[in-house]
C-alpha cells in the first residue's frame, strides 16, 4: 500500500510540475492581474481536476473513452474555448494596467478569473482520459473505485495548489516590471499564441 502510494504522489508530483495550459493561464493572471485573482485561477483550476476525478470515479470518465462522439464533442468545445481565449490575447492585449483597473469589476472580477481556470480543465476531455487510465493503476484491489479516484483526485489538487501558490509567488517579484505597458502587451500577445498552440495541439489530438 505504502510503495503504491509513493509511487502515485511521484507521479502525480512531475504531472503537476510539467508546464502547460494551467500553468501559462495562472502566470498571466499573476502578471497582469495580480495575485489574488491568479489564485482565484488557481483554485478553479485545480477544482476542475477534481471534479474529472469524481466523475472518473463515478464512471462518467469511461465514457470518454467508449465514446468517440462524446470525446470529439468534448474535444472540439475545449479547442475552440482556447481558441477564443488565444485571440482575444493576441488581437486585444491590455496596453496599460491603469486602463485595466479602470475596467469594469465583472470583467476583472474573482469569479471570471475562476471560470477561466475552472472551464479550461473541464472542457478538455484529454484529463478525463488520463484520469481513466492513470487513477486505476494505484487503486487496491478490492477497494472502492469512486473513493480511491476522488481521494488520489484531492490529492492532485492541494498538490496543483502548491506548486500555483509557488508559481503566483515568484511573479510576484517579478511583476512590477512585466506590467509596464509594453511589456504587457507583448506577454498577453506571447500567450495569445501560447493558447492557439494549446487549441491546435486539443483539436488533432487523439484519444
Amino acid at each position: 500500500m505504502s510503495a503504491t502510494l509513493f509511487s502515485f504522489l511521484f507521479a502525480i508530483t512531475i504531472l503537476t510540475l510539467t508546464p502547460g495550459f494551467d500553468t501559462a493561464l495562472v502566470l498571466r493572471t499573476a502578471i497582469a492581474q495580480g495575485w489574488q485573482r491568479a489564485c482565484a485561477t488557481a483554485l478553479g483550476v485545480t477544482l476542475g481536476c477534481l471534479m474529472w476525478g469524481v466523475a472518473v470515479g463515478l464512471g462518467l470518465g469511461a465514457l470518454l473513452m467508449a465514446s468517440e462522439i462524446a470525446y470529439n464533442t468534448l474535444k472540439w468545445i475545449g479547442a475552440a474555448w482556447l481558441l477564443w481565449l488565444g485571440i482575444k490575447l493576441l488581437f486585444k492585449p491590455r496596453l496599460d494596467p491603469l486602463v485595466m483597473a479602470e475596467q469594469p469589476a465583472r470583467s476583472q472580477g474573482y469569479l471570471a478569473c475562476f471560470s477561466r481556470g475552472l472551464m479550461g480543465n473541464l472542457l478538455n476531455p484529454k484529463v478525463g482520459v488520463f484520469y481513466v487510465t492513470f487513477l486505476p493503476q494505484f487503486i487496491p484491489a478490492g477497494a472502492s473505485v469512486a473513493l480511491w479516484c476522488s481521494l488520489m483526485a484531492l490529492a492532485h489538487m492541494v498538490l496543483g495548489l502548491v506548486w500555483n501558490a509557488v508559481l503566483i509567488g515568484g511573479s510576484h517579484y517579478f511583476a512590477g516590471h512585466l506590467r509596464k505597458p509594453r511589456v504587457l502587451k507583448v506577454m498577453d500577445r506571447l500567450t495569445g499564441c501560447v493558447f492557439i498552440g494549446f487549441a491546435a495541439k486539443l483539436a488533432v489530438s487523439r484519444r
